[in-house]
């Protein structure tokens, strides 16, 4: 069974930094792209950043651009997602999510996390 089990949410003051990481139940080899979506309460579901897990090409919503990072580990079977600079419209649930399509649309993915909460606020 494929799990995702996200970590590293929490509550943060604006401009602050936390990185979330997800790890996969078995090697991240086995997807095509691992990256994380997020829902705050009321909006759509956004597309935050996913990476080609074969060759660490990544993507990015122009809404965290130049803030946020996206790696991986392959020895770890992790994806980590750096975060600088937060703004309280970063404020969501965060949810790790793999798959075979390489792309910020949201709603591609074959498996996703329960999601965690990351909170921005003063």
């Amino acid at each position: 069974q494929v799990q995702l089990v996200e970590s590293g949410g929490g509550l943060v003051q604006p401009g602050g930094s936390l990185r979330l990481s997800c790890e996969t139940s078995g090697s991240i080899l086995d997807y095509y792209a691992i990256g994380w979506f997020r829902q705050a309460p009321g909006k759509e579901r956004e597309g935050v950043s996913y990476i080609k897990t074969s060759d660490g090409e990544s993507l990015y919503a122009e809404s965290v651009k130049g803030r946020f990072t996206i790696s991986r580990d392959i020895v770890k079977d992790t994806v980590y997602l750096e975060m600088h600079n937060l703004k309280p419209e970063d404020t969501a649930v965060y949810y790790c999510a793999a798959g075979r399509v390489f792309s910020l649309f949201p709603y591609n993915d074959d498996y996703w996390g329960q999601g965690i909460q990351v909170t921005v606020s003063s």
